[in-house]
């Protein structure tokens, strides 16, 4: 009995205990380095848009044409040549926004053009809009330039060590001429070594 007695408040103890422990959630920095695996993360998609945007904004050419007006560009999503699983649409995104907020283009969405069909044709069809004010087809403007991007990668390993090479690149081109206005490409390096106590 009086082991009994003894075991009932340890268990209600230990119950208790791990039954209070819980998850702490805190915000974290969204532009802080994050280096937890050799795997592309939000740093490297913050250190590949910016690098990059900042290259082509600061090219003395298209310098040069921005400053007389804003061009349209049409962005392709992002082609993805690694062996990861990437959300190359956040890429496109995050690329498209600090180039949208530079003032300097006039971006084509491709990716709502299903939707801004149906929405004309609603306009035109549905006889619920008044008449003159509805959209017509064929009244939206060609892009003049469109921007690529690829991105790649190279892994090597041995027993010990792990190390991820990536390669962003990223080309603007003259859909009237076909030249190729401006390329540039960002490199990230991860290196992850196994430490003694991981053996």
């Amino acid at each position: 009995m009086k082991r009994l007695v003894l075991i009932v408040p340890l268990m209600t103890c230990v119950a208790l205990t791990t039954g209070c422990a819980g998850t702490t959630v805190r915000y974290g920095d969204a532009q802080a380095l994050s280096t937890t695996s050799t795997d592309f993360g939000s740093s490297d998609l913050q250190q590949i848009a910016a690098s990059l945007v900042d290259s082509m904004l600061t090219f003395p050419p298209v310098v040069e044409e921005t400053t007389r007006r804003r061009p349209v560009i049409v962005i392709d999503r992002v082609k993805n040549k690694t062996m990861q699983h990437i959300d190359t649409e956040s890429i496109t995104d995050s690329i498209r926004a600090k180039l949208l907020r530079s003032g300097r283009f006039r971006f084509i969405d491709r990716t709502t053009d299903s939707q801004a069909i149906d929405e004309v044709r609603y306009q035109q069809e549905s006889g619920l809009v008044k008449k003159g004010t509805a959209m017509k087809f064929g009244q939206q403007l060609a892009p003049e330039y469109m921007l690529t991007a690829n991105f790649s990668e190279i892994e090597q390993r041995n027993s010990d060590t792990k190390d991820v090479y990536y390669k962003f690149t990223m080309n603007l081109k003259n859909l009237t001429t076909g030249i190729l206005e401006w390329s540039d490409e960002k490199e990230i390096r991860k290196v992850a070594e196994r430490s003694l106590f991981g053996r």
